[in-house]
């Protein structure tokens, strides 16, 4: 992994775009920092948009509508829930100068959020950034179980629906994998952002099960155990 450190009063949306476009990723050291580092990471992470596999028993729990998903109703809820400690996630790197910025980023249409609701109560979502034809997935959270996992399963049927070609999701984790997730070389990945850069996709309007139902049902079912559990 490469990485370099820079002053937040440095950075700016534009220049969080440029380096997307270029396949770089910003960090903060911690919650409190004004600092962030930036990440090329020699083996990156993607979801294929047409390899998620949705097992059986989540496929079902989509496919119920006993969650609600919404889209970009509450995306500064949704960096916060990100930012919160969990068991095996005491610190965060999501710092309140990242929040400034991709809240930036957020009203200017190129960061996204996907919330999962139960009843008015917010459970889970993600978030990341939307240029052309590659969304980056930022962050996720679950606060009940495979929250998350409907957010991500929204969030494919929703992107494959708008006719996006990339789903970055910076690294690989037992989480993602479970679902379809793969690890490739930085020299592959920058073939596929490249591809995906020249692509008009069109982040859609509605990500409601209603919306996506025939999208989501597309997605392949497998049987067997789930994936590993939800990330912190």
């Amino acid at each position: 992994m490469s990485k370099e450190r820079a002053i937040m009063d440095e950075i700016t949306p534009d220049l969080l775009l440029q380096a997307y476009a270029a396949g770089i990723f910003p960090m903060a050291p911690d919650a409190e920092s004004d600092e962030l580092s930036w990440y090329l990471p020699e083996e990156r992470g993607i979801m294929p948009l047409d390899g998620m596999h949705v097992p059986k028993k989540l496929m079902r729990l989509v496919m119920s509508g006993q969650m609600t998903v919404t889209a970009d109703r509450a995306f500064d809820e949704v960096m916060l829930a990100c930012a919160e400690p969990a068991p095996g996630r005491e610190t965060t790197w999501i710092s309140e100068r990242i929040r400034a910025l991709y809240g930036t980023l957020h009203r200017q249409g190129n960061a996204h959020s996907i919330e999962v609701w139960d009843g008015e109560k917010l459970v889970g979502g993600l978030y990341g950034v939307s240029l052309r034809g590659a969304f980056f997935g930022e962050s996720m959270f679950s606060r009940v179980r495979d929250a998350s996992k409907v957010a991500l399963v929204h969030l494919v049927a929703g992107l494959r629906r708008g006719r996006y070609a990339l789903l970055d999701t910076q690294y690989t984790t037992p989480h993602l994998t479970g679902l379809g997730g793969v690890g490739i070389p930085a020299a592959d990945y920058q073939s596929l952002l490249h591809q995906a850069l020249t692509v008009r996709a069109v982040w859609p309007d509605d990500f409601s099960l209603q919306a996506l139902r025939e999208s989501i049902a597309s997605l392949r079912a497998l049987p067997g155990r789930a994936p590993a559990g939800d990330p912190p």
